[in-house]
């Protein structure tokens, strides 16, 4: 049985203070690439406003949204247009004091598929995220797409091999991961866009999926320094061979078509989840072994 294609398309772009204006450049690059024959369009983490993280302000949890929401109507209301499933990163307000870091997805025909709230939040400088964001409590879900069967992780779920493993084991054939990275403030010489890469293409590896890593670039600046967004969106597939990367730190969109045929031949070759032991993993539910 022929597994089938899916074309995907990653928005990788810098943002402004201006929120509509980062709301509006995500329409205009969504509408070229469904020009292009995508059928799958990722956005960034929070692509609608600079990455506010980096500092802690009462004030910014005014710009968490409920969903339905203007973010979400507007996307959602543009995937129908378009014809294509459009996966929508936002900051979800669900009631005073609650606030998730949230990816919701969009079918082709507007339908509201679902939601994923990230898990793993970041601590440290300028990632100050346990301030704004809860941890979330969705679960790992699948998405079936008119295109295919997708999961979707934010960020820094990335460096964690069991939201991969779970995705996979539920049938997903590709994980896109929107996320916002880049300099490390307390050590200013080092580059991790490499180390990042090779992470999460090792989960492409381990359950032989196809991975979307799509990433934000340009400079934003707080008032305890600056963040310096590294970009380097990319698409690997079953084998962890990189197939797309971004060719610069400006904004771009990264495409790529996904023959789902790779996914059946690579686990009839490596039968990493036959030959899985769970049965042997349960001190992995204690958070300390020592």
């Amino acid at each position: 049985m022929n597994r089938g294609n899916m074309k995907i398309a990653l928005l990788q772009h810098s943002c402004s203070e201006d929120r509509h204006e980062n709301i509006e450049k995500v329409v205009e690059m969504s509408r070229r690439a469904a020009s292009k024959g995508a059928q799958i369009i990722c956005t960034q983490e929070l692509f609608a406003g600079t990455y506010f993280p980096q500092t802690i302000d009462v004030k910014k949890y005014e710009w968490a949204e409920p969903i339905p929401g203007p973010i979400t109507n507007r996307m959602q209301e543009l995937a129908k247009e378009l014809g294509v499933v459009i996966i929508t990163s936002l900051y979800e307000y669900v009631m005073d004091g609650m606030y998730f870091n949230t990816v919701v997805i969009f079918d082709a025909d507007g339908t509201n598929l679902g939601k994923y709230r990230k898990h793993h939040i970041p601590e440290g400088p300028q990632y100050i995220e346990k301030y704004y964001f809860a941890e979330g409590d969705s679960g790992y879900p699948v998405f079936e797409t008119k295109f295919g069967t997708i999961g979707v992780l934010i960020c820094w779920d990335e460096w964690f091999p069991e939201p991969s493993r779970i995705l996979s084991l539920k049938g997903a054939d590709v994980i896109f991961y929107p996320s916002a990275i880049g300099s490390e403030p307390d050590h200013p010489d080092l580059d991790t866009s490499q180390t990042w890469m090779d992470a999460i293409r090792a989960h492409g590896i381990h359950n032989n999926i196809f991975i979307a890593a799509v990433n934000r670039v340009g400079r934003e600046a707080s008032n305890e320094g600056y963040m310096e967004f590294y970009g380097r969106s990319f698409i690997s597939n079953p084998w962890g061979t990189v197939i797309q990367e971004a060719s610069t730190k400006d904004d771009e969109i990264i495409m790529a078509e996904l023959d789902f045929e790779e996914v059946k031949k690579a686990r009839n070759i490596l039968q990493f989840h036959r030959d899985r032991r769970p049965d042997s993993y349960g001190e992995l539910l204690k958070r300390v072994l020592k």
